[in-house]
């Protein structure tokens, strides 16, 4: 099959991959963690939050640091995604959150969850 006929082939049967937004930042606290993952999904701006303990090792105000800390990934819908970090940031302990958005493709059962969950 030639090259060009193929591409046409591939583009009539090719299908929108759905896209999540995911949202993470760090707390110092486990009780941290815990209250913004709660506060995010019942605020209906993520529809899950996993917890992870990490070691964090980072430069603040000139000094070495390595600290135990708490991530949260926060998965939700690209157009809620700035809302999210809006409220993580008001919420947030810290003087200057991490706040990152990835976008990332999945699966189509997971993605209309997701969307049923996040009001955006």
């Amino acid at each position: 099959m030639a090259l060009a006929s193929l591409c046409q082939t591939r583009a009539m049967h090719s299908t929108t991959t759905p896209r999540i937004a995911i949202v993470t930042t760090t707390v110092a606290s486990a009780a941290d963690a815990q209250r913004l993952a709660a506060g995010c999904v019942q605020a209906r701006l993520a529809a899950c939050v996993q917890v992870e303990a990490i070691t964090s090792h980072y430069v603040w105000q000139g000094a070495r640091h390595e600290d135990a800390e708490w991530r949260l990934v926060c998965k939700t819908l690209p157009q809620a995604a700035g809302a999210l970090r809006d409220w993580l940031r008001a919420q947030h302990p810290y003087e200057v959150p991490q706040l990152l958005t990835h976008g990332a493709e999945a699966d189509a059962d997971y993605a209309a969850w997701v969307a049923q969950q996040v009001d955006g």
